[in-house]
């Protein structure tokens, strides 16, 4: 890859100032930061894996140039994750048809089905599913996966179930050549690790605590959406993420604990095993994830010629905004770093 070094504003060379700043700042000021308007999205019922009904949002440009299907990260919908919208914006001004879907639990999706997260086990192959009955409404291959944060684990196990098509995908005409490849932004990679860093450092306790808070409203959201599907009590004693996945995710998977539920989903690895082009842009100071993982990430993508990694020493945890100096060495339209590497790399391919 080219050598596109990555460097923040000053005030914010810090990965919690990073992620706090792009988390609260950015969702009331990203609109001024495009010139790009919205595509024209059309809405979608997808039917992912084992016939879960999946929403989503199609826009096809003009003779389209290839296809971004994408989601988000661990709460949220497709009407609030403004960096998602980021993303349509370039990728459909550049020419290429937008895909995006509210996984499993999340947005209009959890209104449709009561079937809960899986952590990439069934989602990487909805992630196919879906590109297969995108093809049939005319968009076209290359298809790339993408997503940040929880959801780029999920696009890594799409990139997984690349590998061996699922049937259903198979089926609706999806060829194995159809897939062009990953790219990811912050991406989970190790569960387990990164949740006891969480848990045990001062501010990630305050970071945990919130994405619990937004983990509970989604189960209670589901449980008046679904009446009888959902248990009121275990629903209140999911306190945390690790309580969330305890109490509601594991049962319904079989895993015998939420230890081996992380382990089984963690793509670190079978990052070795990728054969499709994949892109990693990970940031070493990403406050969520435990820094030990970086050296791993580093070795495994040195002896796995699939993998371009971009591991930048800022950017917190799904910031990458790029200070003046940056965005002029790189050539860049606008302060979102990441983004442009993405869509600059799908180009390249």
């Amino acid at each position: 890859m080219p050598n596109h070094s990555y460097s923040p504003p000053a005030f914010l060379k810090n990965g919690t100032a990073m992620t706090v700043y792009a988390a609260l700042r950015m969702p009331k000021s990203w609109e001024k930061t495009i010139a790009v308007p919205e595509p024209s999205y059309q809405e979608t019922t997808f039917t992912g894996i084992n016939d879960v009904p999946i929403f989503g949002l199609v826009a096809i440009p003009e003779k389209p140039r290839g296809t971004i299907v994408a989601t988000y990260g661990i709460t949220g919908t497709l009407e609030n994750q403004f960096y998602l919208k980021l993303l349509g914006r370039k990728a459909y001004s550049l020419g290429y048809a937008v895909v995006f879907f509210d996984w499993r639990a999340h947005g209009k999706t959890a209104l449709l089905s009561p079937t809960l997260t899986s952590d990439g086990i069934y989602e990487g192959d909805d992630f196919v599913c879906i590109a297969a009955k995108a093809k049939t409404m005319g968009c076209p291959p290359n298809f790339w996966f993408a997503a940040f944060s929880l959801g780029g684990q999920l696009a890594l196990w799409a990139g997984k179930s690349a590998l061996s098509l699922p049937q259903p995908a198979l089926e609706m005409g999806l060829e194995e050549k159809d897939i062009g490849g990953v790219a990811v932004i912050c991406p989970s990679l190790e569960s387990n690790r990164s949740l006891n860093y969480l848990e045990r450092h001062p501010i990630g306790r305050h970071l945990e605590r919130g994405i619990a808070k937004n983990l509970k409203t989604l189960a209670y959201e589901l449980y008046n959406a679904h009446p009888g599907e959902f248990d009121l009590e275990a629903i209140e004693r999911a306190n945390s993420i690790r309580g969330f996945d305890r109490e509601l995710v594991i049962p319904r998977l079989g895993f015998p604990s939420v230890e081996a539920y992380y382990e089984a989903t963690s793509p670190l690895y079978f990052l070795p095993h990728l054969q499709k082009p994949t892109l990693i842009i990970y940031a070493e100071d990403d406050p969520l994830f435990d820094p030990t993982i970086v050296p791993e990430l580093k070795a495994i993508c040195q002896d796995n010629q699939a993998i371009d990694l971009l591991s930048t020493r800022y950017g917190g945890h799904v910031g990458h905004i790029s200070s003046k100096r940056c965005q002029r060495e790189a050539k860049d339209p606008d302060i979102w770093w990441a983004l442009n590497r993405i869509l600059e790399w799908i180009e390249r391919q």
